[in-house]
């Protein structure tokens, strides 16, 4: 087992940190949300395209988020499932290696403290009194970036991940229904736009990236999935007719 080189020491093991972990469950909220705008919005403005009846829009968006909840639902499941399940391998792993290398262990922890720029005599001082607390937990958290008392639950993350799809489904199924049938697409494709802006504004101060790039990306996106259902609904309307 190498003892100098922490990068290299078991191929495969993340050493990611773990103060964006937060982050990351603001950012899926917000791109839930926006899913769930864009894609019951163009569903609802494709039926409306085709059809002026209340019913038939009503129907086909209240379909679309039952289907796209439990779509992301299950996908986040099965996503943090998976995350999950290596995380608890490598655990399993890192609590072996420490019950038959203990030595080679510490002498690992120790480099890992040297490559974060610790004096050898500090890093090996450090790696001690935190092996000696406990040194599962310290090899978890700066060997793996793994906090074993904080996995994710995939069913907080599928149920996180239906409610805001589903909260952002409300939308534009809410505004394509109240308006009178004249100005409901005008409606609904003015919310839809002012929506994904404001989410466009949350995932790049989220993400410390640019907010016109972001808010360019999601309201030019969004403008054309409504553009081309509802010409969709219109040609398809009009041959049923």
């Amino acid at each position: 087992m190498q003892t100098t080189d922490p990068a290299t020491t078991h191929p495969g093991e993340a050493h990611a940190g773990g103060m964006s972990g937060r982050l990351n469950w603001l950012r899926a909220g917000v791109l839930g949300a926006n899913d769930g705008i864009v894609s019951t919005a163009g569903l609802v403005v494709g039926v409306a395209g085709a059809t002026t009846a209340g019913g038939p829009i009503l129907t086909a968006g209240i379909a679309g988020l039952v289907a796209g909840a439990v779509s992301m639902a299950l996908g986040e499941y099965v996503s943090v499932s998976s995350q999950r399940d290596i995380e608890r391998a490598l655990l399993a792993r890192e609590r072996a290696e420490l019950e038959e290398f203990p030595e080679q262990e510490l002498d690992e922890l120790t480099a890992m403290y040297l490559a974060k720029g610790l004096s050898e005599a500090t890093a090996r001082q450090v790696a001690q009194e935190l092996t000696a607390k406990d040194a599962f937990a310290a090899h978890a958290e700066v060997e793996l970036g793994i906090d074993p008392q904080a996995l994710t639950n995939p069913w907080h993350a599928a149920g996180a991940s239906a409610v805001a799809f589903i909260a952002g489904s409300l939308l534009p199924l809410i505004a394509i229904l109240l308006p009178p049938a004249s100005i409901r697409v005008v409606v609904t494709f003015a919310v839809v736009i002012v929506a994904l802006a404001v989410t466009g504004v949350v995932s790049a101060k989220l993400g410390s990236a640019g907010v016109g790039r972001a808010v360019a990306r999601l309201v030019g996106g969004g403008a054309a999935a409504m553009a081309v259902t509802y010409g969709i609904g219109q040609l398809v309307g009009a041959n049923v007719t």
